[in-house]
């Protein structure tokens, strides 16, 4: 399996899992085409609100990539590319600080600074170890 972590503001996030959708870099084609049916995606959103405060930094969304194509989204003068997900309904924001211990994604210094891609591979382990935490014990 291939494993995905994507940037987004944690509204943009609720606003994707409501539409059943992912878009990443403000709508850009390029990082979607990256993706294939069954990879794993996970969203970080450093913000509950993109350009403002407060800091969130938590995973907020965690799903599986479907079966299509990009497309393109008409809203207006707003036309971002998108692709469909299956989000995990069930999934509920954890904080970074919870597992950033257990990550590789976080062990080297200045790990951030990938993040400004907007969209990184992630390892397989840390993909199931936040999807582990995100999903309620029942």
């Amino acid at each position: 399996m291939t494993a995905w972590l994507g940037v987004v503001s944690a509204e943009h996030a609720r606003r994707g899992i409501g539409l059943g959708i992912v878009q990443i870099g403000h709508g850009k084609r390029a990082p979607l085409l990256r993706l294939h049916p069954g990879d794993g995606f996970v969203i970080y959103s450093p913000q509950e609100r993109l350009g403002e405060p407060p800091r969130l930094r938590a995973f907020t969304a965690v799903g599986t990539v479907s079966e299509s194509e990009v497309w393109q989204a008409d809203e207006g003068d707003f036309k971002p590319f998108r692709r469909r997900m299956e989000w995990d309904a069930s999934g509920v924001p954890v904080p970074l600080d919870d597992l950033r211990g257990d990550l590789r994604l976080t062990a080297q210094p200045n790990w951030g600074y990938q993040l400004r891609r907007g969209l990184i591979p992630l390892d397989d382990e840390d993909f199931a170890a936040v999807r582990a935490a995100m999903r309620p014990e029942t």
